[in-house]
């Protein structure tokens, strides 16, 4: 499958790393070079917390429950956004599941599709991969690892791939 120019992009960052975990910010890199990020709020059942994971993603449960949105607000900005668009993951198995628990608990039907990055990525950019995004993250800088800025380093290393498997 020949994949887009600029893949709508979705990173995830979640409580855990486990079953009981649930989605904590969400970060999109769209095609027109705009981005969307958001904190949620969890649900006041969503008590699972994974101090490691915190460590990855650096938003501490109270910078949640004071700057987050409320999940019903997430998911309904996200239709508004990509409804009828088909976004990609590099951890759609995990991501995937994220999504669908904020939109169960949202009570709220997805209005568009999520797929693995790897249904649209080549052989060649397969190869490339891991050198280009070490490459980006040098580049950038500031390395923060918040959904936005990872979906975009996705996007950026996928349209780098891309245009490397051309030449």
């Amino acid at each position: 499958m020949r994949g887009p120019e600029k893949p709508i992009i979705i990173d995830v960052e979640a409580s855990g790393f486990g079953g009981t975990s649930y989605p904590i910010e969400v970060g999109i890199a769209l095609d027109d070079d705009t981005k969307y990020c958001s904190l949620i709020m969890p649900a006041p059942d969503w008590e699972h917390w994974d101090d490691d994971a915190e460590k990855v993603h650096r938003i501490a449960r109270d910078i949640l429950e004071t700057y987050g949105k409320p999940l019903h607000q997430v998911a309904a900005e996200l239709n508004e956004l990509l409804d009828g668009k088909t976004l990609y993951s590099d951890g759609w198995v995990v991501d995937k599941p994220w999504l669908t628990t904020l939109f169960h608990r949202a009570q709220m039907t997805m209005k568009f599709s999520v797929s693995p990055l790897e249904m649209i990525l080549s052989e060649k950019q397969m190869e490339r991969w891991h050198d280009t995004r070490d490459k980006m993250l040098a580049e950038a800088k500031k390395h923060r690892h918040r959904a936005s800025f990872d979906a975009w380093i996705i996007q950026e290393t996928y349209k780098r791939t891309l245009a490397e498997s051309k030449s």
